[in-house]
Parts: structure tokens; C-alpha cells; sequence
């Protein structure tokens, strides 16, 4: 059989389960995941290279992991609502996730219209069946195969795995044959230094409370590598001083506390010793400047480095 790839993007509602998957499928997390909404801020490239077995080709697959579909209150907030409609225009199929332990709501029927609007392939994921009665699962398919023509709707649990395998079987079958994009041993098209500063914002949202998590976004200003060292300087962004003094908390303690997670996990991620430096700053308003917002994007960011040799 010819090798099949495409591009397949991962849509639905906050806390859904999208990075949860895509850090499943990939077998690395490649997208922070946390327990609060709006966690995912950028379009996140999970690439799985599909080996061949019985009844599907080899080929490979280029996940696209997207913020959660909300109606937009801010910059911030547009430019995530931005990053989902890049996803739905540029794909080979869709993969609409809905979380099975929730009621379906105004909110997933307007991420449906979306969807549908787009047009094209797509796939409806039942998700969290795991915390689901088998009982009800049938009755639920039958409801949700009336609201649309979707090519097929899947059963599956995105964090213990469960029919994931059955998921890569059928995304395979419908995916064009084409070219391998990416190298066999890349995962991802995101740079080290900012799944550094993703790990970081994970560890301010899982640590803090209130309103400061959504007001909070970290910006890498400094990355030297040595064989045995990466040193890294980061720049937490808050919008109020009362935030910073949370994030600092008594004594240094809640950001010592952020700093030494985020140290162990980025080790972990580059497999060498690091050495993080963290820093709080106050930056009023900063979602609604439209600006900031786009300076945030590390793609951007990463142009601007390409123009400087690293110090």
C-alpha cells in the first residue's frame, strides 16, 4: 500500500481533552495541560509517523493542536479564535472532540456550525468514555449522528488511550497519499525555548488561582546551550501588581515553588542540566494590546532571533 500522509486538526471546546490527545497520539507532551479553560493558546504541530500492519499503509500524520473554541473578549482571546480558523482552512480532515461527561450546549453547537462551515472530513471523538457508563454510550452515538454527516464517531479516551488505535486506523484510510513532511525523528515544529516558556506558564496556572492565570504569559528572553547546560532566563508577565505579589508569593516562595517544577520538567524535556532564571513583571492590560498579543506569537519570535546571533 502507497504511504498516506496529511494534516488533521484537533477542535473543540476548552478542557475538552485536544492536548491530552495530541500529547497521547505523539507520545511526548508536546502541550501543557491543565485543569483550567483556554490552557492552549497556539496552534501546537504533533507529528506521529503511523507504521504499517494489517489493513493500513504506513504514512504519517501532522496533528494540529488549537486553543479551545470561545466567543473572543479581548486580543488575546481573538488571536486563539484566530489560530482555530488557520486550522480549520488548511487540513485534510478534522477531528471535532467532545467531552462525554458534559451536556451538549450552546457552546458545542457553535464549535459544530464552525466545523461545519468549514467543511470537509470529519471526525467525531467521544471523549472521557473512561468515566462514562457503557450503558449510555450507544444511545449517545445514535444522538449525535443525527447532527451531522460525520465520516465517522468515535469512542476514546485520551488519557488512558483507549481507542486511539481504532482513531490512527481510520484517519489513515481517509488520508490522501503523499509525501513524509517531517523527518521520522522530528515531533513537533516548536522550538525548545518555547515549550520552555509553556512549561513555565503550566506551573503558574496549576500553582496559582483567581484571575492570574489567565492574566499571566511568559516570554524566554535569554537561552545559552553548553554541552552539560542550558541556561535560561524567562520573564513571567502579569497585568496588575497584585498578581505579581501572588506569583512571588511570601518570602519568594510560589515563585521559587513555579521555578523548581518548570526546572525539573525542562531537564527532562532537553535531557541535560539546566539553570532557570525567573523573573515577574507587571504589564497592564497586556491581552488587550493587540500588539503585545502578536509579539507573543513564536513564530514571530522566532524570525526576530534568526535577524540576531544569540548572546
Amino acid at each position: 500500500m502507497a504511504f498516506r500522509s496529511g494534516f488533521v486538526s484537533i477542535i473543540g471546546r476548552p478542557n475538552a481533552g485536544k492536548s491530552t490527545l495530541l500529547n497521547k497520539l505523539v507520545g511526548e507532551k508536546l502541550a501543557i495541560v491543565t485543569p483550567k479553560p483556554q490552557t492552549t493558546r497556539d496552534r501546537i504541530l504533533g507529528i506521529v509517523n503511523v507504521p504499517a500492519r494489517k489493513g493500513r499503509p504506513a504514512g504519517q500524520i501532522v496533528f494540529i493542536d488549537t486553543p479551545g473554541v470561545h466567543k473572543p473578549d479581548s486580543s488575546l482571546n481573538k488571536k486563539m479564535m484566530r489560530e482555530v480558523h488557520d486550522a480549520l482552512e488548511n487540513r485534510d480532515a478534522v477531528l471535532l472532540i467532545v467531552d462525554v461527561t458534559q451536556k451538549f450546549g450552546s457552546g458545542d453547537r457553535f464549535t459544530l456550525d464552525l466545523v461545519k462551515k468549514a467543511g470537509g472530513l470529519v471526525f467525531l471523538l467521544l471523549n472521557k468514555i473512561d468515566r462514562l457508563e457503557k450503558s449510555r454510550l450507544l444511545p449517545m452515538i445514535a444522538e449525535y449522528s443525527k447532527l451531522h454527516d460525520f465520516r465517522e464517531i468515535i469512542p476514546i479516551s485520551a488519557l488512558t488511550g483507549d481507542g486511539l488505535e481504532l482513531l490512527l486506523d481510520r484517519v489513515m484510510a481517509a488520508l490522501p497519499e503523499g509525501p513524509r513532511y517531517f523527518p521520522k525523528d522530528q515531533i513537533t515544529d516548536q522550538p525548545e525555548r518555547f515549550l520552555a516558556a509553556e512549561i513555565v506558564r503550566e506551573k503558574v496556572l496549576l500553582e496559582t488561582a483567581q484571575e492570574v492565570p489567565y492574566a499571566a504569559t511568559v516570554v524566554v528572553e535569554r537561552w545559552e546551550e553548553s554541552p552539560r547546560l542550558t541556561s535560561i532566563a524567562a520573564v513571567i508577565y502579569c497585568e496588575r501588581d497584585g498578581q505579581k505579589k501572588i506569583i512571588i508569593g511570601r518570602g519568594g516562595e510560589m515563585l521559587k515553588k513555579i521555578g523548581t517544577a518548570a526546572r525539573h520538567e525542562i531537564e527532562r524535556v532537553l535531557g541535560t542540566k539546566v539553570f532557570l532564571e525567573l523573573f515577574v513583571k507587571v504589564r497592564p492590560g497586556w491581552r488587550e494590546s493587540r500588539e503585545f498579543v502578536e509579539e507573543l506569537d513564536w513564530r514571530k519570535q522566532l524570525e526576530g532571533l534568526t535577524d540576531k546571533p544569540e548572546k
